[in-house]
């Protein structure tokens, strides 16, 4: 079996991988990514692409032609609400765009499966019961209103020939080869570490769905090998946990249970915050029974202390560092690298 993982270098791609050669270690595993974070290492084991047999580097707006493929997983966004502001019409070429092409080229040269990474994000605010599929979304941002148009447009290309899985994913939480500090429970670990102090910026009412990033492996491996009878041709399902549901203010307590000494700050006169929802995996529960989140939310805080840890983490000014992606997009641009529709510049 020959998978092509779009995105490949970021956050969730490593996790991925290592989740695809366990599971299929004879599989052929293609990567493709434009690089921009593929420096942005937290390991200090080798670089997690040793796992594939290929890697590509290209920027997915300009691909015209895939490799031979019986699966892509198309992971290629700018990934959060802070990225996705800084032009909407590239977040919306990348998230939108670039993946209903990527579907086409699949579907074309005789791929079988599509899957789609997708956000609960899309729910934005509903403070009453948890949003099922079914719910009326409410995007807050340009990053979930790109999410939302690739779910629209992905819906007609699935056949019973070409299965398309869109999977709306709970906030990621957990350790990476290439740890993301700009989520929240990751940003409260690395704060408790530095600092011995969580502060919540809103009044820690808020709810947030999380997901640890192994368990987004396990969702989108299970869905690779979904067969369209388990869901339909085209299935856009929530994915994650009913468990893991939190308030805000429970996942600083989460991280204090497991950093000892650490003090929490909360902005009891906060504005409400715009981002509060809670979701119903009930329909992904159903299908991939077997393929359930697994990983409980202390063991996503201690291993996040402990990947820190192996690398001799001790930045207290971490916000300003490379683990936020917007960070590292705003250097690449100030240091002449990328253009403002980051595009590698050809000349460095």
């Amino acid at each position: 079996m020959r998978i092509l993982i779009v995105g490949n270098m970021g956050y969730v791609g490593p996790m991925l991988v290592r989740e695809l050669r366990a599971r299929k270690p004879d599989a052929t595993l293609i990567g493709l990514d434009a690089g921009f974070f593929a420096h942005c290492l937290t390991t200090p084991a080798a670089v997690p692409e040793v796992l594939l047999d290929q890697q590509i580097f290209a920027d997915v707006r300009g691909v015209t032609a895939l490799p031979q493929c019986d699966a892509v997983v198309y992971l290629a966004a700018l990934s959060n609400d802070v990225l996705g502001s800084l032009n909407e019409d590239v977040t919306l070429a990348i998230n939108h765009r670039a993946a209903i092409r990527f579907a086409e080229l699949a579907r074309d040269a005789g791929a079988r499966a599509f899957v789609f990474a997708s956000s609960c994000s899309v729910y934005g605010f509903a403070e009453d019961t948890p949003r099922t599929e079914s719910s009326e979304v409410n995007p807050l941002t340009a990053y979930a209103r790109s999410k939302i148009l690739a779910e629209r447009d992905l819906q007609p290309l699935a056949t019973s020939d070409f299965a398309v899985t869109c999977l709306r994913f709970a906030t990621a939480c957990g350790m990476s080869d290439r740890l993301r500090l700009d989520l929240v429970l990751n940003d409260f670990v690395a704060a408790a570490l530095t600092s011995g102090r969580i502060q919540i910026l809103s009044d820690g009412t808020p709810w947030r769905p999380l997901i640890d990033v192994k368990d987004m492996a396990r969702a989108m491996a299970w869905a690779i090998d979904r067969e369209p009878a388990a869901g339909g041709a085209f299935l856009l399902a929530n994915a994650g946990s009913d468990r893991w549901n939190f308030r805000v203010r429970e996942l600083a307590e989460a991280v204090a249970g497991q950093i000892p000494g650490t003090a929490i700050d909360i902005n009891t006169a906060a504005a409400p915050d715009r981002r509060s929802y809670r979701v119903d995996f009930s329909l992904f529960r159903e299908l991939a029974a077997g393929d359930q989140p697994r990983v409980e939310i202390e063991q996503a805080v201690r291993e996040i202390v402990a990947g820190l840890e192996s690398i001799q983490f001790r930045d207290a000014d971490f916000r300003q560092s490379a683990y936020m992606r917007i960070r590292t997009l705003n250097r690449l641009r100030a240091e002449g690298r990328l253009n403002e529709d980051l595009t590698w510049k050809r000349a460095l």
